[in-house]
């Protein structure tokens, strides 16, 4: 055997090995989210925190006021939230429309800064000037509905110490079309299956960028993030500090999603391009904090780092899988150990799709929606191949959203 096939050989099994071990830690998230409780239990009989409702929007005057509607109808007394709106450079009529709604409008006119992340921050700034009390912010997408008992699930967590709580993030209509189909099946895991999961071994549920609550004083002592994807790096900046988000799997916030690929690549450019910005940015980090001796405080934990190291390793599922077909294909010349092993690591990753799938009761067309993930995964590669070599690039720009139909969550 040439010296060249040699090396082949070992470079296709440690790239079995490496797709292994990333499949591995979402098998084990699986089998820990399958036996998690689903439920809080018992919900307080007193609400005792005052909620205000953060929703950024962008010419969103054909969506806003649905979610502004689902929002004032919460199961909550209503002296107990609020709802702030920063039309944030918005040449329609989203501002007028919230201000009829009740909610406490804020217009925001900036060029160079912009993006959901500047948004938020400037929103905060002038809610805390105002004056106007609040125990817990609440950051609600403007084209969202959140389930009826969402903040007293997250009262509940609140008055048992939490800090931060991240609800399901799921997808508005998720039969509407195949592409939104397969969006709601990769969100199903990466939004429900991981958190889940996580929090039966220890972990943090990460934040989604849309449902997620803070406790006054975190968003005091740590300021929020502008960056594209605001979410994932505030989430490290907490990680780093020993800070856990909780994941409340018995409420739910559900968003639009684009009805084509087409529609949705930009915002899917925008999401990997931030990811593997954190990635590059935060691993390091990552892996010095878990090799170091813990503090004395008995904060920072290992397990903690690793955890928020592997969701930030592990690439898309449609990306995955792509990759694990290919060692298959390799496979069938390494031979009969090296197919058990990409056995293992397909059936591993069928098994973590399948318990999303059920745990958020997806509905049968989603299941439907498998015929075109061949295609799916072509696109999904190419799209990742671009941005990872930094082909291809992309600042904030609106999603294309195709739905204005009445919601409910």
């Amino acid at each position: 055997m040439s010296l060249f096939l040699s090396v082949l050989q070992v470079a296709l099994w440690a790239f079995g090995m490496l797709l292994a071990l990333m499949v591995s830690y979402l098998v084990m998230l699986t089998v820990a989210a399958w036996g998690a409780p689903r439920h809080f239990g018992r919900l307080p009989a007193t609400a005792r925190h005052r909620f205000a409702f953060l929703v950024p929007a962008h010419n969103e005057e054909l969506l806003l006021p649905k979610t502004l509607a689902n929002l004032s109808a919460l199961d909550y007394p209503k002296a107990l939230y609020d709802v702030y709106v920063v039309a944030d450079n918005c040449t329609d009529q989203t501002a007028m429309l919230a201000r009829a709604q009740g909610a406490f409008v804020y217009e925001r006119f900036n060029s160079v800064e912009v993006g959901k992340g500047y948004a938020l921050q400037w929103l905060l700034q002038c809610i805390v000037e105002s004056g106007r009390p609040f125990d817990a912010a609440v950051i609600v997408d403007a084209d969202s509905v959140v389930s009826n008992n969402f903040l007293q699930v997250m009262d509940a967590h609140l008055q048992q110490g939490a800090k931060v709580v991240q609800c399901y993030d799921g997808v508005l209509h998720p039969d509407r079309s195949w592409a939104v189909s397969l969006r709601a099946a990769a969100m199903a895991v990466l939004n429900y299956v991981r958190p889940q999961g996580r929090m039966v071994l220890g972990g943090s549920a990460g934040l989604k960028g849309n449902g997620m609550v803070f406790h006054r004083e975190i968003l005091e002592q740590y300021a929020w993030s502008a960056s594209v994807t605001e979410d994932i790096e505030y989430h490290m900046t907490l990680i780093l500090q020993g800070i856990r988000v909780r994941f409340a799997p018995d409420t739910v916030v559900l968003a639009e999603m684009p009805e084509t690929l087409a529609n949705s690549h930009t915002q899917n450019v925008r999401w990997e391009q931030g990811r593997l910005e954190m990635a590059r940015h935060y691993i390091p980090k990552l892996l010095r904090a878990a090799i170091r001796p813990r503090t004395t405080s008995g904060r920072h934990s290992s397990l903690l780092f690793l955890d928020a190291l592997m969701e930030l390793f592990v690439p898309p599922f449609a990306v995955l899988m792509a990759l694990s077909l290919l060692f298959a294909v390799g496979a069938l010349w390494l031979g009969t150990a090296a197919l058990w092993l990409a056995g293992y690591i397909l059936l591993g990753q069928v098994l973590y799709l399948l318990t999303g799938l059920l745990l958020t009761k997806a509905p049968a067309k989603v299941y439907l929606a498998f015929l075109y993930i061949p295609m799916f995964m072509l696109w999904k590669l190419w799209l990742y191949v671009r941005v990872f070599f930094k082909i291809e690039e992309q600042g904030w720009v609106r999603a294309v959203r195709d739905s204005t139909e009445d919601v409910k969550a």
